[in-house]
């Protein structure tokens, strides 16, 4: 049996709802620092830090430096991964939610292009590759807090809670970005863009009173002896587990890409493309972004019934479906099909596929390697996906004379792709299952 069950079931109860919530909570601070850069570079950074650049060429220069934060994530999944595997998860936890606060913050007080000229584009992909990394090793330490503490039979509940703060953390960012693009364009471009950077420094002081009242994971206190031995995870995990490294990569590289091109492509094609306000974008990306944190748990609860797996097939093989009404939608420019076609995008078609990954992921590697082996693994898929995912689908929407047909080919490529790497991973347990193996460990203890 999977190292995943070997969570003492009387240490969880009492511990796997402040695990789960502090997961979440930590993790929607992390995803807001890292989605209001992506709406910034959608929308302003373009302007601010290379205004010498036409419209379209400007864009796609502004998503460049949004995709070196997907290039730290992997560097950061390997550091943190390492180190999590080593001395623990709560930890690394603390110290990424502060590798993502302070660059978000300074970022805020960054001067741009007008004066110091390409330093300011110097320092921004620094400070973007920082985020990347903290990043890359925050998301694995979160949902293993999350499913290594959870119960037997609620893990892919609880282990979606952290996926759910994708949701929370893209709303906080949308609705900040929108509440200073209510202001006159040159205050927001002056100094109004900064205010939701500079928020940070507050969700950077919540999300460490929360994470720090939460107690190690019971699976790492099982095996740290044993992970002693180790002397470099990742290693282990390229050796041993070359199979489920890449079956990860390909499949979750098609969900990633998704979300980034329905939260952050979108942004710019429908306004920049289509002449759509950005106002009615952010509110629907507002209102997926709700949805999100409906949809995931509910998914998440609905995956311990069906299986992670089967769950995590059925969301790729919608995905295929809908890349091309999305699009279809879109062109209309009509405000109610506009709406629905980002809402689904992102409120529905994504917590399908993102709710189960946690347990479904984490089940392939043994407990000594897991932080190593999921960190590594997801934070490749999100270069593969959503860190070039913006920049391809921008040339492709250029090679196709301003039509999204390309586009729509790539994404449901992915899709299928994904559907028929996620049938080389390991099966999921049964219900039935882990409750016989849970009713087995209380008799013994």
């Amino acid at each position: 049996m999977d190292k995943i069950q070997g969570s003492n079931p009387q240490k969880g109860k009492s511990s796997h709802r402040l695990a789960g919530i502090s997961s979440m909570v930590g993790t929607t601070i992390e995803w807001y620092d890292f989605f209001i850069y992506g709406a910034a570079a959608a929308l302003i950074f373009n302007k601010l830090f290379f205004p010498n650049l036409d419209p379209l060429t400007g864009v796609l220069a502004a998503f460049a430096t949004y995709a070196v934060g997907f290039i730290g994530r992997p560097l950061g999944g390997i550091i943190f991964g390492h180190f999590g595997d080593k001395i623990g998860r709560k930890s690394m936890l603390l110290l990424t939610l502060v590798m993502m606060g302070i660059p978000t913050v300074l970022i805020g007080l960054l001067p741009t292009y007008e004066s110091i000229g390409y330093w300011a584009t110097f320092f921004l992909v620094i400070l973007r590759f920082v985020q990347g990394m903290a990043m890359g090793g925050e998301w694995g330490g979160a949902v293993l807090m999350a499913v290594e503490h959870a119960p037997e039979g609620g893990k892919g509940f609880w282990g979606s809670l952290p996926q759910a703060s994708a949701g929370g953390g893209l709303m906080l960012a949308s609705l900040a970005l929108g509440a200073v693009s209510l202001l006159p364009e040159q205050a927001l471009f002056s100094w109004g863009w900064r205010l939701p950077f500079l928020a940070s420094i507050l969700l950077l002081a919540v999300g460490w009173y929360i994470r720090v009242k939460v107690p190690e994971s019971p699976d790492f206190e099982k095996v740290k002896d044993q992970a002693q031995e180790i002397k470099v995870p990742a290693l282990q995990v390229f050796k041993n587990h070359p199979r489920e490294l890449i079956t990860i990569i390909v499949a979750r590289a098609a969900e990633n890409a998704w979300f980034y091109i329905a939260s952050t492509f979108a942004l710019a094609y429908t306004t920049t493309q289509l002449g759509i306000p950005r106002s009615d974008i952010l509110f629907a990306t507002i209102c997926g972004a709700f949805l999100i944190m409906i949809m995931t748990p509910l998914c998440g609860h609905l995956s311990d019934k069906v299986g992670q797996r089967n769950m995590f097939m059925f969301g790729l093989f919608i995905l295929a479906l809908y890349c091309y009404p999305f699009f279809s939608m879109l062109n209309t420019k009509d405000p109610v099909l506009v709406w629905t076609a980002i809402v689904l995008a992102i409120g529905v078609v994504f917590p399908i596929m993102y709710a189960p990954q946690s347990q479904l992921f984490a089940r392939q590697f043994p407990a000594e390697i897991r932080y190593s082996g999921i960190s590594i693994s997801v934070q490749f898929a999100g270069v593969l996906g959503g860190g070039i995912a913006p920049l391809i689908a921008t040339k492709l929407l250029s090679i196709g004379h301003g039509s999204p047909y390309l586009i729509t080919i790539y994404i449901g490529s992915m899709a299928v792709i994904a559907i028929f790497c996620t049938l080389f991973m390991k099966r999921d347990e049964k219900s039935l299952l882990s409750k016989q193996y849970l009713q087995k460990e209380v008799g013994e203890s």
